[in-house]
């Protein structure tokens, strides 16, 4: 079959290469755009004069059709066309004549797709926007539900000093607050129309840009028409912000794997979020949470194919940048189906407070505030430093906590000690004693889960 494009050649290209070519099996998921688009375009051809108000009603009344027979079913893609453009442009010439090649006066397939990316990317923007809102909302509950609940906080994955659950968990709902600031950013550099750049250099006619742009919801067009059809600058940064939340993502997920493991056994997952083994009857696997963070590779690896594309590209519009959109598609949907499977498992875990006192005071880790307590009474903290580390060695060696040792004990290494210091080295004394801004005192949890409530608001 001849394509629409031919005329200095014959148009007629091998099966091989027709197959190879074509990209309607992935760029027909734009649709809608590309057929709202193409209303406006026609609204403003009649505006300006280019074509009759008659053709224009034709050509819209024509393309509502098409949307809405695609929308129910009743009209299926055409793989042998070549891209989602020459489909609408096909089906419409089909079904009310010549008046459908005026469609195309006045733009090219360069600004047509450019158009069709920015308007689909912008939508999922939104419901990505939402989907991570959702999620910080679960994490706020947690923290809400789990407010004064005692566990170890880590650096080297050791137990260093007590902190509350819901500060931990509030970590990472201002992570996930930086990724909705990110990509709502990011959505606004997007919202900038290319239509009616043509193919790179403009157009002869005196078409009306602002009025398409403000028709299909931007803020503004593009200044250089060899820029708007070239740049996909727009996918690059939408998929670098999803790299970064999937990051976040990933390790929240990591983290909930060892939390829910037996080793730790902090939390319990829902069964709805688990899966069983095969062989093994006993074991309740973090499949959901495993697939988070595994496919956070797959979304790195999207954002590096396409500035692998990118880099070398000379201007205007070549057939390379084909290759952005199964990238950014995949980036997208893999971002959106983890971000719809993370908030309802975070929602349905159930914290187990006693295991996560218990390994608190097993790790010692209000050794710190043991040595305060002796710098306090006027030791030199060096001093109070070695003292308290042969306490823990002491500890250990008699197979309890700091909190368990006879005072008689305590005083054998120093006779500062008094009866004052097992409310010192209280794990909620220690945690409450951490009073700066941002840190673990219920105080200030109380006063970052009003930052999350207004940010969400």
């Amino acid at each position: 079959m001849a394509k629409m494009w031919a005329g200095v050649t014959a148009g007629v290209t091998d099966s091989i290469a027709d197959d190879f070519n074509s990209s309607i099996h992935f760029d027909c998921k734009m649709y809608q755009e590309d057929i709202t688009g193409s209303m406006a375009h026609a609204a403003m051809l009649a505006g300006k004069g280019i074509i009759s108000q008659k053709d224009a009603d034709l050509l819209i009344d024509g393309l509502q059709g098409i949307l809405d027979d695609l929308n129910s079913g009743k009209l299926e893609f055409d793989l042998s066309c070549e891209d989602i453009h020459m489909f609408v442009e096909q089906v419409l010439t089909e079904r009310i004549g010549d008046t459908g090649k005026k469609l195309h006066t006045a733009r090219s397939r360069n600004d047509q797709v450019a158009l069709d990316l920015r308007m689909f990317l912008r939508s999922r923007t939104d419901e990505i926007i939402a989907l991570t809102k959702d999620a910080v909302t679960a994490i706020y509950e947690q923290a809400q539900a789990n407010k004064s609940v005692i566990m170890p906080g880590y650096t080297h994955l050791q137990r260093a000093q007590p902190i509350l659950f819901s500060h931990h968990i509030l970590a990472y709902a201002m992570m996930l607050l930086r990724d909705i600031d990110r990509l709502t950013d990011c959505r606004r550099r997007m919202n900038v129309s290319p239509i009616g750049s043509c193919a790179l250099a403009g157009t002869t006619y005196d078409t009306d840009r602002e009025f398409e742009a403000k028709q299909l919801g931007f803020d503004s067009v593009c200044l250089n028409s060899i820029d708007g059809v070239s740049d996909r600058d727009f996918c690059l940064e939408l998929m670098s912000c999803l790299s970064i939340l999937m990051m976040h993502l990933s390790r929240f997920s990591e983290e909930i794997i060892l939390w829910a493991s037996w080793e730790f056994k902090f939390i319990a997952l829902s069964d709805s979020y688990t899966t069983g083994s095969s062989i093994m009857p006993q074991k309740k696997n973090p499949d959901m949470a495993e697939l988070i963070r595994g496919k956070t590779g797959r979304v790195y690896g999207d954002l590096m194919a396409l500035l692998t594309t990118m880099k070398g590209l000379p201007l205007a519009y070549n057939k390379d940048m084909q290759e952005d959109k199964e990238a950014v598609f995949d980036a997208v949907d893999t971002a959106m189906q983890c971000l719809k499977v993370f908030a309802p498992m975070l929602r349905t875990i159930k914290t187990i407070p006693e295991n996560m006192k218990r390994a608190a005071q097993g790790g010692f880790i209000n050794a710190t505030d043991l040595a305060d307590y002796l710098v306090k009474k006027g030791l030199p903290f060096r001093s109070a430093y070695k003292i308290s580390g042969q306490l823990v060695a002491k500890c250990i060696q008699e197979g309890c906590v700091l909190e368990e040792l006879p005072l008689e004990t305590y005083r054998t290494f120093s006779e500062l000690f008094e009866e004052d210091l097992y409310n010192e080295i209280d794990l909620l004394t220690c945690v409450q004693k951490r009073i700066s801004q941002g840190g673990t005192c219920i105080s200030s949890v109380e006063q970052q889960l009003q930052y999350v409530q207004e940010k969400l608001q």
